[in-house]
């Protein structure tokens, strides 16, 4: 009987033990190798004097290189994203440190599609994560939470453009038909896109060739069909309720992009996973966004 991939051999090429294992050295030398391949873990000015992690997201960090790797294989691992308050706790540091650890790793995967632009066939959606409202006890009291009315604003709308066999973006909006604008800027002219009948993808038409379902009627046609978008909203789903239990409207988007990452990389070893996430960290700069976040958050 066939199993899934996650679940073949295939799948595993790296355990979170093979990084524990590493000394101090054989950790500095795989972060290195990594970082600069094209000439052997050597920096690129053999006359200047380089630390490991100068230059990129992990620069003034504090924590050893081989406790890095490690976050890094235990956020690889999660296939539905890894809580903060889990990976404080594997590495015995405070869930402020986890937290930002990991927001640094959403920022260096984002980056990996900040220029993409996707063509042939593209899948759209949307759905609406983040906030909760709690039902009341007595169902005569509750109120139904998908009429504008009775949202509180905490709920943002997620869109997806999925190229079919390419690449997966995301964008954060106050609803559907407000990512149009972004839409149009990362999908090509001449791409044909697949979607709803939601009316927010109207305004599309005049731009794309468009091919709509009818969700209600069916989830593919044979013409038309949007379950590659459906299967990210899944991911994103469970790890919103599974994992991170609450994800705020400010940081959605960075849990949004970390998943359109995972999406796209499914099929790939959590050994190769691992290696090509080091590669993003290593060539992405300093976080302006994370870089001393605590310190500018603290009640005064």
């Amino acid at each position: 009987m066939a199993i899934a991939f996650l679940q073949s051999a295939a799948a595993r090429s790296l355990s979170l033990m093979q990084v524990l294992r590493l000394s101090d050295e054989e950790a500095f030398k795989t972060f290195t190798a990594i970082r600069w391949a094209e000439t052997k873990g050597e920096p690129t000015c053999p006359k200047c004097q380089f630390s490991a992690t100068y230059g990129t997201i992990f620069a003034s960090r504090k924590l050893s290189i081989r406790d890095i790797l490690a976050a890094i294989a235990v956020f690889t691992n999660g296939a539905k994203g890894h809580a903060a308050l889990h990976l404080g706790r594997d590495l015995d540091v405070s869930y402020k440190t986890a937290f930002v650890l990991q927001h640094k790793l959403r920022e260096a995967l984002a980056a990996e599609t900040k220029d993409v632009v996707l063509t042939g066939t593209v899948e759209i959606d949307g759905a609406y994560f983040g906030g909760h409202v709690k039902p009341a006890n007595f169902k005569e009291a509750r109120k139904d939470r998908r009429l504008l009315k009775n949202r509180t604003g905490k709920r943002k709308s997620v869109v997806v453009m999925r190229e079919r066999g390419g690449r997966t973006l995301t964008v954060v909006a106050s609803s559907e038909h407000a990512a149009i604008p972004e839409i149009l800027a990362r999908v090509a002219a001449g791409t044909v896109i697949h979607a709803d009948e939601a009316p927010g993808w109207d305004a599309l038409q005049s731009h794309y060739e468009m091919r709509r379902i009818n969700h209600s009627i069916c989830y593919s046609d044979g013409v038309a069909c949007t379950n590659m978008a459906e299967s990210f909203f899944s991911r994103l789903r469970r790890a919103e309720l599974g994992t991170h239990h609450n994800i705020r409207k400010q940081y959605l988007g960075a849990y949004a992009a970390e998943m359109a990452w995972r999406e796209d990389h499914r099929r790939q070893s959590n050994g190769a996973q691992f290696v090509t996430m080091v590669h993003a960290v290593t060539h992405q700069p300093v976080s302006r966004q994370w870089k001393g976040y605590w310190q500018r958050h603290l009640p005064k």
